[in-house]
């Protein structure tokens, strides 16, 4: 999802992306990693990604991250940023992402798609009333762990999320629209159906209620 996003972003003017990313490309991302190309294949995925945003937008200031993000990296980037996109394909680093999130107030987009099934939600944490990603998936909750590498994915479905991702950001920034908060988008590829499901607030839960 991070391909798609980020190319619609740095050709929708966003001024400043910060990208963290810590594998090189491989053959088998080409056909969702839409940032990359053959030539690619065996390069650093940041600084391929900066090349290519880099040329679609040179006014965009682009911050490339080689690493995985850990706590420490998460509570600085989260503190300098305006939204937050959550394209991982891990449980840890998207609860480290809602946690940094709900610290500093950020609005957290996060997406996510495996086989035929997608799903979006943006959540708000500048209110104190909004859901966190937690909410939805707590922390210590039993939730299996899938990867596209492992269980596969449509590869048009990833661009979907991605470009919805950055659609909810660019409108965020702009102050324009809507924003479908409080509401789980389901999408399944093979019917071309969606669904939203609504999601409130945990009174109980270990990441926001306190706050």
């Amino acid at each position: 999802m991070g391909c798609p996003a980020a190319l619609y972003l740095a050709a929708s003017g966003v001024g400043r992306l910060t990208i963290a990313d810590a594998d090189a490309v491989d053959l088998t991302n080409l056909q969702r990693q839409i940032l990359y190309r053959t030539a690619s294949v065996g390069a650093k995925k940041v600084e391929e990604a900066r090349k290519t945003l880099a040329a679609i937008n040179p006014e965009v200031e682009l911050f490339p991250l080689d690493k995985r993000v850990d706590a420490i990296d998460a509570d600085r980037l989260v503190a300098a940023a305006d939204v937050v996109l959550d394209c991982s394909d891990n449980f840890a680093t998207r609860h480290l992402l809602n946690r940094a999130c709900v610290k500093y107030s950020r609005p957290l987009i996060s997406g996510a798609a495996i086989r035929f099934d997608g799903q979006l939600m943006v959540f708000d944490l500048r209110s104190k009333d909004a859901p966190c990603y937690a909410c939805l998936f707590p922390e210590e909750g039993e939730v299996e762990e899938v990867q596209c590498s492992v269980m596969g994915v449509l590869a048009p479905l990833t661009g979907a999320i991605g470009a919805l991702q950055a659609l909810e950001a660019v409108k965020l920034l702009a102050g324009a629209g809507e924003t479908p908060l409080g509401r789980l988008t389901l999408i399944d590829a093979k019917t071309s159906e969606t669904r939203s499901v609504r999601v409130t607030k945990d009174p109980g839960c270990a990441v926001c209620a306190v706050r």
